[in-house]
């Protein structure tokens, strides 16, 4: 099967969940002898330097990218929002990635072009014009779940409050004109995949988790005992609104019957409201270089999420790693988890602190969590089970 996996932002490094999840996948087909070429956009934030990739990636999927400016506007996001558009999808639409496009179609016979966001439906009417290929949408999250929750999570500023729910009711309208563009559709859980049923999805629709396979050779570090850590992008801002809410509230009650405990914020584009702020026992690291040696270094991740949609990848990296997770529910949502079993959820500040108390003090328990959290992983995310999942739902179509 020739594939077109086409995505919003490179799939190479692997360094965040939305690349950890393309990455996987295109792995995943090449593993079982499909072939993949990889078209992507890139930016500031995400670049594209074909000299820092492995050979063999380059040779297996050669990838091509397109530059697209993304910051942010606020003139043109105020701009979209008053005339009903969504800025999110428009940003991404460009004439030199339309013409990159149709060069590949020309010239290349694919069978099935995946798209890797919601963003990327403007360029359907081309694909359908110069292909053939079935169009296939594999979606990461509902787009407008996210913005939805964090307008109902945004308490203090008004102005932001108001731009949260237009831009949430202008992505809903959007996926739900658009969600019947596609030939076929893999949400990253089956919660997602009803939501969009129940949107007037008539297309077929299955949630699909992600491939995440435990690796091979760990790093030789020591675990520190009594540390926390929680690790993603700060310029995702569930993953920003969390961690804010984790400092100012659900802190201060963790130390209040935990004063030995310490807390690791790792992760890209800390903004200086993390860095320039003070909080007890808390380590603020940014950036850091091997994101695996430094879970292992670590005890227990949190993940006090109060917004988002799809499944938080660095949970199921951590929990491959045999740690224990302690998580919301919205955190933790889609993952096949059991509460108390291969998971901790918590809800509130109290919540979280007496969690995190038990396990601080029982570290055999610790260790069970963790241990039947990598288990999960082994047993329903292997990468090259997930893609057989998709490949034969592929053939079906193919076949029909």
């Amino acid at each position: 099967m020739n594939i077109l996996q086409f995505c919003y932002k490179p799939p190479f490094p692997a360094v965040d969940g939305g690349t950890i999840d393309m990455y996987s996948i295109g792995q995943g087909f090449t593993n079982l002898g499909h072939r993949v070429k990889v078209l992507t956009f890139f930016s500031d934030k995400n670049p594209f330097d074909l000299s820092l990739m492995p050979q063999n990636y380059l040779d297996t999927y050669t990838p091509e990218g397109v530059y697209v400016n993304l910051k942010p506007n606020v003139f043109d996001a105020l701009l979209y929002v008053f005339i009903a558009r969504s800025y999110i999808v428009e940003r991404f639409i460009s004439s030199k990635m339309k013409n990159k496009l149709i060069n590949l179609l020309q010239h290349s016979d694919f069978d099935i072009v995946q798209i890797e966001s919601i963003n990327l439906v403007p360029y359907i009417p081309t694909i359908r014009q110069f292909s053939d290929a079935k169009i296939s949408f594999h979606c990461p999250n509902v787009e407008h779940l996210i913005w939805q929750r964090i307008y109902k999570n945004e308490k203090r500023n008004i102005l932001k409050r108001w731009y949260f729910k237009n831009t949430a009711q202008n992505m809903r309208y959007y996926e739900q004109t658009h969600i019947n563009d596609f030939d076929i559709i893999f949400p990253v859980t089956q919660i997602d995949a009803n939501y969009f049923k129940n949107m007037g999805c008539k297309k077929p629709c299955k949630g699909v988790p992600i491939g995440f396979d435990i690796p091979e050779d760990l790093p030789d570090v020591i675990e520190e005992e009594n540390s926390l850590f929680h690790i993603g992008s700060m310029n995702w801002f569930p993953n920003e609104q969390g961690i804010k809410w984790f400092l100012n509230d659900v802190w201060k009650e963790i130390l209040r019957i935990s004063p030995e405990v310490k807390l690791y914020l790792a992760g890209r584009h800390m903004s200086s409201y993390f860095t320039s702020g003070e909080w007890q026992n808390v380590n603020i690291l940014g950036e850091v270089a091997d994101s695996i040696a430094f879970m292992c270094s670590k005890q227990i991740m949190v993940v006090p999420l109060l917004s988002g949609s799809g499944i938080r990848i660095k949970i199921l990296e951590a929990m491959s790693l045999s740690k224990t997770v302690v998580a919301t529910t919205i955190a933790a949502e889609g993952i096949m988890y059991e509460n108390g079993k291969n998971i901790l959820i918590a809800d509130t500040p109290q919540e979280f602190a007496v969690t995190i108390k038990k396990l601080v003090d029982d570290r055999d328990y610790c260790k069970q969590i963790g241990q039947s959290a990598a288990e999960l992983i082994r047993e329903k995310y292997a990468t090259n089970v997930v893609a057989q999942e998709i490949i034969d739902e592929y053939d079906k179509l193919l076949n029909d």
